[in-house]
């Protein structure tokens, strides 16, 4: 028999960092209502999976075991197809989901503020994004200057070394110097190798103070950005060593859309994962075409620590997974 000394029922977050979370989702609606974006809203049951070898769906069953879709893991999708259809600068807070995602700084349902901006390129949106965190947390607590770094110039000043050349053995020579554990796993896997390099060594390394973006990621690294050269049009933001957003200039082509979609679906077969076809409604939207923009993803529960002092995302969400 369940009894009310049972605490699991009360929430983790206290009242007051839940009123502290409504007045920032306040400050969020009231920044892109003043910068003339439009909120909208997307379906959180989406028909396809993504196919990024890093993430995982959560699949939704029917009660016949048939599939019903998966919950997003971003409406990134869905709001391309929007301005592919015609839509102006949009916004949207939306719940997303990512499977196997639970940590100090993770929980498997979490809040996402994504936007777009048309005719903006990467380096114009990470202005935006800091203005809006500026506007989030300069009212609770000093926000020092902006950094802004390269890819290449934040693994120089940490590891001496150059990302965009040094291959995988290269890499895992460099962590292991310096004392990291290498999986097996990541054996010859470059980007691999790059990111734990970038969690272990280079991004905590960033002042807890302030925002670092760091811009130009490697080509190989560009998900959905445009590529220049060798290197990636996408940026990611720093709080110290907590990534608050992902950003890019947003890749056009729905051919070449198609052939990373493609390379996902090879990363996934080589990692043992499922496989997913890539959303056939992207890829017409795509070729319909999509206006010049740049768009991004903040993480909302991560801003909320920031501006609460927390040190875990269980102390600004009121039930996570273990308690919903």
């Amino acid at each position: 028999m369940i009894t009310a000394e049972h605490g699991d029922w009360q929430p983790t977050a206290r009242l007051e960092v839940l009123r502290l979370r409504a007045a920032l989702l306040e400050r969020v609606r009231a920044y892109f209502a003043a910068t003339g974006a439009l909120e909208v809203e997307t379906p959180v049951m989406v028909g396809a999976a993504v196919t990024d070898v890093h993430l995982e769906s959560l699949e939704v069953r029917r009660a016949d075991g048939t599939r019903a879709g998966f919950l997003q893991t971003s409406p990134e999708y869905a709001m391309k197809r929007l301005l592919c259809a015609g839509a102006p600068d949009i916004y949207q807070v939306a719940r997303v989901f990512r499977e196997g995602e639970r940590g100090r700084n993770h929980n498997p349902e979490f809040t996402m503020v994504e936007w777009y901006r048309l005719g903006m390129d990467h380096l114009a949106l990470m202005q935006d994004v800091e203005s809006l965190l500026r506007a989030l947390l300069e009212p609770l607590r000093t926000v020092g200057p902006t950094r802004l770094v390269t890819y290449s110039a934040a693994f120089h000043a940490c590891l001496n070394c150059n990302p965009l050349e040094a291959s995988a053995g290269e890499l895992e020579a460099y962590l292991r110097e310096r004392g990291t554990d290498v999986p097996a796993t990541l054996a010859g896997d470059r980007d691999g190798m790059l990111d734990l390099a970038m969690a272990t060594h280079v991004a905590p390394g960033f002042a807890a103070d302030r925002v670092t973006f760091v811009h130009d990621f490697p080509a190989s690294q560009a998900a959905l950005a445009r590529v220049r050269g060798p290197v990636a049009s996408r940026f990611e933001a720093f709080w110290g060593g907590l990534e608050l957003a992902n950003g890019f200039h947003e890749l056009g082509d729905a051919a070449e859309q198609s052939r990373r979609f493609a390379g996902d679906l090879a990363g996934r077969a080589r990692h043992a994962r499922p496989r997913h076809e890539p959303d056939r409604h992207l890829l017409a939207a795509l070729a319909a075409g999509l206006p010049a923009c740049a768009g991004v993803a903040l993480g909302f529960d991560r801003v909320a620590m920031i501006a609460a002092g927390a040190s875990r995302i269980d102390e600004v969400i009121a039930f996570p997974v273990e308690r919903a």
